[in-house]
């Protein structure tokens, strides 16, 4: 009776994990996949102490499609900016403390927008609360069409960079200009062994 009551147990524990393997599939088929280039492919980088940085704007239905599927955030006045990093130093880099700003051709700047905020931009507010009777009430917010998955899961995200290696990610911009004669002004970049900061970078977007 033990073995059999053995074996019962063993098949439910098999079949549970079926069921959440077909889950997980059926929730996949909806994910776009998308892993960046090296940096060497992209056309706009700039190199400083061993450290390559490489910049692309994503625009266009097109160039979303991979990495954003059907949602398009320029249509949402939010600018994607595709980051990749690699290091080709002899020490770590630690990319916790970076900052992007997005540099206009008139010299005005927009700092980036943190990932999980940009969800808020468009169609709904962060969630609140009300005062009533009983106290704070939660208020449901309607659901933003910047609220995808794809803005924080692409987002860019190392905090640190191992030797050799490389990283890349999103970061988003409230724009209402195309990147024309725009660049990408990076800081914060630290060598982790010295704890000095590397020489900022400014990356056209463009040729122009």
């Amino acid at each position: 009776m033990y073995s059999l009551r053995l074996k019962c147990a063993l098949l439910s524990v098999v079949c549970a994990a079926l069921v959440c393997a077909d889950a997980l599939s059926a929730d996949d088929k909806d994910k776009t996949t998308f892993q960046a280039k090296p940096v060497s492919e992209y056309p706009h980088r700039q190199t400083s102490e061993k450290v390559t940085i490489a910049a692309l704007p994503f625009m266009t239905d097109e160039q979303i499609k991979e990495p954003f599927g059907k949602l398009n955030p320029w249509r949402y006045g939010v600018l994607p900016v595709l980051v990749v990093i690699q290091n080709d130093g002899k020490d770590a880099i630690r990319t916790d403390k970076l900052k992007f700003v997005y540099v206009l051709p008139d010299n005005s700047r927009v700092e980036a927008t943190p990932a999980g905020d940009v969800k808020y931009l468009e169609g709904a507010r962060a969630p609140g609360t009300v005062q009533g009777p009983l106290g704070g009430i939660h208020v449901k917010k309607g659901k933003s069409p910047l609220g995808e998955w794809e803005i924080e899961g692409r987002a860019f995200s190392a905090k640190m960079i191992p030797a050799g290696q490389s990283a890349s990610g999103f970061v988003y911009f409230q724009t209402p200009d195309s990147s024309d004669a725009a660049s990408l002004y990076i800081s914060g970049l630290v060598n982790a062994a010295s704890g000095n900061e590397l020489y900022y970078f400014e990356i056209p977007l463009s040729g122009k």
